[in-house]
């Protein structure tokens, strides 16, 4: 994260053009989220996991490699296309949990990118000074390192029933449930991507930060956000609903955005993106666990891959926007996430509601 926009600023890119290098990322993902998730409905999630994560090592290889902007855009886009393995992971961790789990462990998937956010940008800042190529390079070795691990270590999960029906993006919309969950997913992208994108630049504007001081308060957020959703997600989903989750977890999200582009201080600007980083902690995670419980065991692929597609959308939409606000006034993207997120919690009033495992009926019944 630290890294690609210097990398593409060697090769003549513009703030424009990294705006459109990172919605390419985002739209190869929203193309590939139900691919993946389908062909994972049809052939099993091993195999799909396997060969996308083999793809990614072969598109930050290329990446690293590139020579021009075209190829940057061509690596990234490849990027983006395997990364859209998301959906199959979360449909994976789906297929071998109980209801009762579910929050939980997609809390430690969550947890799991909150430590590649941990080690990623510091490993960033640490490598970039012997060539923006060598850090891009290292991630491709660990993608590599990963895929073999995979093979050795993924075991196709059983079958949840006996044929899998696949069913388009389209088709899968057509239940309100999942309709309403994609959509709010798609608020709830927007509104991080906000910050996703400009936070390098708000930084810098606000307290005159380089790169490095960038990458360790992203490193800061990151031990935030892994160590709620690496231990306290159980601890949570036992006392509250997964819609109590969302709910609150989205209101901590915009109080934070409302917080942070007016902080006078650097102690009110950190304690926003504390705030920040428990609000998307708490959320996410029960966000797409709502998602999963929403969809019916062999149609929970191509499901998630809506749920990831409306995500990609709002990266395709999100840098773009932000940027073109922040030009015309610096606070009006931070404002506007603060709306969304806002929204989000309102529409997550009608969410199907599951009773916390702490407080289940005398029969032991998951209340709908």
């Amino acid at each position: 994260m630290p890294v690609l926009p210097f990398y593409a600023a060697e090769y003549g890119a513009s703030a424009t053009t990294l705006g459109f290098l990172l919605a390419s990322y985002a739209a190869a993902q929203f193309v590939f989220a139900p691919v993946w998730g389908r062909l994972s409905d049809r052939v099993g999630r091993r195999p799909v996991l396997i060969f996308t994560v083999s793809g990614t090592a072969l598109a930050l290889l290329l990446l690293g490699l590139a020579d021009s902007l075209i190829g940057l855009f061509v690596a990234r886009g490849l990027a983006g296309a395997f990364a859209a393995n998301v959906s199959v992971a979360s449909a994976y961790i789906s297929d071998v949990t109980e209801d009762d789990e579910r929050t939980r462990w997609m809390g430690m998937l969550g947890a799991s990118f909150g430590i590649g956010f941990v080690l990623g940008p510091a490993l960033g800042g640490l490598l970039s000074p012997f060539g923006y190529s060598v850090p891009i390079l290292t991630a491709a070795g660990l993608a590599a390192v990963n895929a073999v691990y995979a093979v050795f270590s993924l075991r196709e999960p059983p079958r949840h029933a006996s044929e899998p029906t696949q069913l388009s993006r389209r088709a899968v919309l057509r239940d309100p449930r999942v309709r309403l969950l994609c959509f709010a997913n798609l608020l709830f992208a927007l509104a991080v991507t906000q910050l996703e994108t400009l936070f390098p630049f708000l930084a810098r504007d606000l307290f005159g930060y380089d790169v490095m001081e960038v990458a360790f308060i992203l490193v800061g957020m990151a031990v935030v956000m892994g160590g709620i959703q690496g231990g306290g997600m159980k601890a949570l989903a036992r006392r509250y609903s997964e819609r109590s989750l969302v709910i609150s977890g989205t209101l901590l999200l915009a109080l934070g955005f409302g917080l942070l582009p007016k902080a006078p201080t650097l102690a009110l600007f950190l304690t926003a993106l504390a705030t920040l980083a428990v609000g998307r902690a708490i959320s996410q995670p029960s966000l797409m666990s709502l998602t999963s419980l929403a969809a019916d065991a062999n149609q929970r692929g191509a499901v998630m891959g809506a749920f990831q597609s409306a995500a990609s959308l709002a990266r395709v939409i999100g840098p773009v926007t932000a940027g073109l606000l922040y030009d015309r006034l610096q606070a009006a993207p931070f404002w506007l996430a603060a709306a969304l997120l806002v929204t989000v919690a309102l529409l997550a009033r009608s969410f199907p509601a599951r009773q916390p495992v702490g407080q289940a009926s005398p029969a032991g019944a998951a209340q709908p």
